[in-house]
């Protein structure tokens, strides 16, 4: 098989239905391969982007266009990208795959109920007090993928399942790529 030297994946879903275990499951997995491979996690960049975030949609825009373009440079220098973000519009992932020819969208399926249970950070708790008013799946709708190229059901897989089959996934996509 012929893959690529560098590609991104974006593990897309709502805030805390699992992004952040799969990446960190992931990254060992693609780093055996010999890749480099950096995690775009969006609390972690916005922090240096937006220090005082609103999360108004404007910002939002901004945001995701500017991750976007980091991991396309990211990619293109050779680095392999797992983006861990809600990316809550089509748009902004579709924004990125228009910038990176080799790139994954992940769907990491959660129902709602299950993510705010999950949630450590209190991102939903903090929606539902009237603290936050732009949370993704509460007040502000998450376009779910239509087409991504996995998904990943994380009332039925572990992390450790996911990077497993995401890693199928990644082997799969990049084999078909090398026929064409």
């Amino acid at each position: 098989m012929t893959r690529p030297h560098s590609f991104a994946i974006w593990l897309t879903g709502l805030p805390a239905s699992g992004k952040s275990s799969i990446a960190a499951a992931l990254r060992p997995q693609l780093e055996r391969l010999k890749l480099s491979v950096e995690v775009l996690e969006s609390d972690a960049v916005r922090r240096v982007l937006t220090p005082m975030p609103t999360y108004s949609s404007a910002e939002r825009d901004l945001f995701y266009r500017a991750l976007a373009f980091m991991g396309a440079r990211l990619v293109s220098h050779g680095v392999t990208v797992i983006f861990d973000a809600t990316a809550s519009k089509r748009l902004y992932r579709d924004f990125a795959r228009s910038l990176i020819p080799q790139f994954i969208e992940v769907a990491v399926e959660c129902p709602l109920g299950l993510a705010m249970q999950r949630d450590y950070k209190g991102t939903y708790q903090r929606g539902q007090r009237g603290e936050a008013s732009t949370v993704p799946g509460l007040q502000d709708p998450y376009e779910a993928s239509l087409n991504p190229e996995v998904r990943i059901d994380t009332t039925q897989l572990s992390a450790t399942e996911a990077a497993r089959t995401l890693m199928e996934a990644v082997n799969e996509k990049f084999k078909e790529d090398s026929t064409h």
